[in-house]
């Protein structure tokens, strides 16, 4: 019998479910490293308050927090941003369908950006390889109609920013 059910099979006739989480139940149930829990919490992603016996004890609505973090992070919203949307949703609640509908949606424009960019790049990357773009006079991702001649010569570009 799974964990999931032992927990269910536990509970009594009368009984409640128990409201809070152990570190260790939040990460078996969300599958991330107990690390991970104690960075979102670092990074003030999630919150978790302490027993008498300096126990963390974690809310039953960080299990959603985390999912919505952990969607975000794959589709490479940076932490900054999910924090700032997840400080939009009430504390203490499990985030719903309609709070999901609103954050996604406020990450929907830079999504859409990225997969331009994405595309673009994908599309023009197969003359660009080996090329020497920086010494070019015309590099469609990097130099697009020789732009870095006014800055000078040399190696201008360091990182694609």
């Amino acid at each position: 019998m799974t964990k999931a059910k032992n927990d269910k099979a536990a509970i009594q006739p009368g009984q409640s479910i128990r409201r809070e989480l152990t570190v260790g139940e939040v990460a078996e149930r969300c599958d991330v490293a107990v690390s991970a829990l104690h960075f979102y919490e670092s990074k003030g992603l999630i919150s978790s308050w302490r027993t008498s016996g300096n126990q963390r004890r974690y809310s039953r609505d960080v299990l959603r927090r985390v999912a919505i973090i952990k969607v975000a992070q794959s589709t490479g919203i940076p932490l900054a941003e999910i924090r700032q949307a997840l400080a939009t949703l009430p504390n203490g609640r499990t985030p719903t369908a309609k709070d999901w509908a609103k954050l996604s949606a406020g990450w929907r424009e830079d999504l859409d950006q990225r997969i331009r960019q994405l595309t673009q790049l994908r599309d023009r990357l197969e003359g660009c390889i080996g090329c020497g773009c920086l010494s070019m006079d015309n590099c469609p991702l990097r130099n697009p109609g020789d732009q870095a001649a006014e800055q000078g010569r040399g190696a201008l570009y360091l990182s694609e920013d």
